[in-house]
């Protein structure tokens, strides 16, 4: 029902603008006739709106992997920097909570980690929208940023640094299964802000996939079982996109390509001082509006990477054997 819901949803979606596009061009067939100058304003501002749907649209159809249409669990980690890697994690966090909310998608936290004087060690989102997953995958890796530190006396240039992982939502219907033998389930007080129930209480929740050797830690609920609930959902998402990954490597074998990790590769750079930029490093696309990508606009920055992978996977196609 999920599925035809949305394939319902993305036909109403080009039978609208396919209409739109046809009264328009009606009306500017009218409007040249008529010579109404008035009119034939009007309907050039309609069609350059209709243009940018239909472009927004057409990319949308390169979002065509097994997982690109669901929800996204992003993980942010502070990394090398101390207490302005732990603000910085917290403003990349802030960027993707306000890029969702441009979008109209939703944005909830399922796990949150306060730093020790500022920002945060580490956090877990869910951003439920329209192709979340299928955008924010070109989000993983390390995001670099440089500039003066507030936290610095002297206040001079630091350079810091966070993790980013993207995860697709598990579904609850999903062929990935965890036995209850593989799983090994420890309880434990939470540390941090969170009241006097979850400081006095053991309500925090590990879980350790023992197969994998994969640990799921969530202490941002106030009960045990939602704990348990919120870290079973993040170790199925864990374990699809650990299949993922294997899968990814197995064709890269096939193609005889050497791909490392993305755990650790640093993707992105954020620089404000000496000067305002952003760099992707894996397409060289850049601006110089850092403030304004910090404030959620990131399209052009994720379209540059998804568009980049689209001709790389033509070009490999159309160099391969016949």
């Amino acid at each position: 029902m999920r599925n035809l819901a949305a394939v319902r949803s993305e036909l109403e979606t080009w039978t609208s603008l396919s209409g739109d596009v046809a009264s328009t061009a009606e009306l500017l067939a009218l409007a040249i006739e008529e010579g109404d100058d008035a009119l034939g304003s009007q309907l050039a501002t309609d069609l350059a709106r209709q243009s940018k749907t239909l472009a927004s649209l057409e990319f949308e159809l390169h979002l065509s992997g097994e997982y690109d249409a669901r929800p996204a669990i992003l993980y942010v980690k502070q990394g090398a920097g101390g207490v302005d890697a732990q603000d910085w994690a917290e403003i990349l966090l802030r960027m993707y909570t306000r890029w969702a909310e441009r979008r109209g998608f939703s944005a909830e936290v399922l796990d949150l980690t306060p730093g020790d004087e500022a920002g945060i060690k580490s956090a877990a989102i869910k951003i439920d929208g329209k192709y979340a997953y299928g955008y924010l995958r070109s989000e993983r890796g390390v995001h670099r940023l440089v500039r003066l530190s507030p936290f610095d006396a002297d206040h001079r240039r630091h350079t810091s640094f966070a993790l980013v992982e993207v995860l697709p939502e598990a579904d609850e219907a999903e062929e990935v299964k965890i036995s209850p033998d593989d799983l090994r389930i420890d309880v434990f007080r939470a540390s941090g802000n969170g009241g006097q129930n979850v400081q006095k209480n053991s309500t925090a929740i590990r879980l350790t996939h023992q197969p994998t050797n994969l640990v799921v830690a969530v202490q941002n609920e106030r009960s045990q079982a939602q704990n348990r609930e919120v870290a079973m959902k993040i170790l199925l998402s864990r374990l699809v996109d650990l299949d993922l990954q294997a899968k990814a490597e197995e064709r890269a074998k096939l193609k005889g390509e050497h791909v490392s990790a993305e755990f650790g590769r640093q993707v992105r750079s954020y620089v404000q001082h000496p000067y305002q930029m952003v760099k992707d490093h894996r397409t060289d696309y850049q601006t110089g509006d850092a403030q304004a990508v910090l404030d959620g606009d990131l399209d052009e920055l994720l379209k540059s990477y998804l568009s980049s992978q689209v001709e790389s996977a033509s070009a490999s196609a159309e160099s391969a054997p016949k």
